[in-house]
Parts: C-alpha cells; sequence; structure tokens
C-alpha cells in the first residue's frame, strides 16, 4: 500500500516556504544597520546645519 504524504496547512492553502532563498546570499547583523542608520541620519542632520539653503 502506498504511503500518504502528509501536508501541512500551508501548503494546502497555497503558503509554501522558501528555505532554499535564506541559504543564499550573505547576512548583515542587524547592529551594523542600526550604527550605520544612526551615522547617516547625524551626517545629514549636520549638514543641513552646517551648510543651510
Amino acid at each position: 500500500m502506498a504511503k500518504k504524504q502528509k501536508t501541512g496547512f500551508q501548503s494546502a492553502a497555497g503558503l509554501i516556504r522558501y528555505f532554499e532563498e535564506e541559504k543564499t546570499g550573505f547576512k548583515i547583523d542587524p547592529r551594523v544597520i542600526v550604527v550605520f542608520t544612526i551615522l547617516t541620519a547625524t551626517i545629514v542632520t549636520l549638514m543641513r546645519i552646517l551648510y543651510p539653503m
């Protein structure tokens, strides 16, 4: 007798997880993003104060 394959609710509803996409690409630490954002905001603010238009 053939085994019944169990399909989860996600696959039955058309919601498919793509794990292979998570394996490719590079990973950046979230702290780096936060620091970069703060630095960018600080630089833009200083430039607006020092060089008003």
